[in-house]
């Protein structure tokens, strides 16, 4: 068995395309994920009751089945319903995007009630509504306290968007797919693959650790 070095040489190019390419999804569908993840948490931790119970649904339903599915449903099964094809891409970021916000929903609603209740107390004796006191006072202060869950979410997403290949969508993986079946280096292309993803995620936790010290998290 040998390990051809020149196939690795050659392919690196087209895998860090690859490589750009998932970065781009996690980043948008995280953004997405923290979006939806934030008025969800907090209508986890509503005092209307209806909201609470949609919001625990989503979430219950988006953790409780495989993204590979939910991706299948997006990108196969939607189409279905709107008569018309849905573009890779979008379907990558919907799908993955959609999922991440469960998960961050839980990590800002652990955020928000790691908050002392005086800081509650204090919002609405100076007059502000207790959306008001979520706004200025609560959620702020709550972001400090999910940045390493958040990190740690970037970083599961960022493998896990791998899953989006099975619809031909040509991130990382799927490069290397398409360069194995061309070239047949099953094992040059894997390790290169795996390898590239290992530095991703490595730099996104001394990113996080970075930010951790700046914003003096403990």
């Amino acid at each position: 068995m040998s390990f051809d070095l020149n196939l690795v040489m050659d392919s690196f190019p087209l895998l860090i395309v690859g490589a750009g390419i998932t970065i781009q999804i996690t980043a948008i569908s995280v953004a997405l994920g923290m979006v939806i993840g934030l008025f969800v948490g907090i209508a986890r931790i509503s005092t209307i009751t209806p909201l609470r119970a949609l919001a625990a649904v989503y979430i219950d339903f988006l953790r409780g089945t495989p993204l590979l599915v939910q991706i299948f449903l997006i990108y196969f099964a939607l189409p279905v319903i709107l008569d018309q094809r849905v573009d890779p891409f979008l379907a990558a970021i919907t799908a993955c995007g959609i999922n991440s916000g469960a998960y961050i929903a839980e990590i800002f609603r652990a955020g928000i009630q790691a908050i002392d209740n005086g800081q509650m107390e204090a919002g609405r004796s100076l007059g502000l509504s207790w959306t008001q006191t979520m706004r200025y006072i609560i959620v702020p202060q709550a972001f400090k306290n999910v940045i390493p869950p958040l990190g740690n979410e970037f970083i599961a997403l960022l493998k896990d968007s791998s899953l989006v290949s099975v619809i031909g969508f040509e991130e990382l993986t799927r490069r290397g797919q398409l360069i194995i079946a061309r070239t047949y280096g099953s094992l040059e292309i894997w390790l290169s693959v795996a390898l590239i993803y290992l530095v991703m995620t490595l730099s996104i936790s001394r990113l996080v650790a970075f930010l951790e010290k700046r914003c003096g998290v403990k």
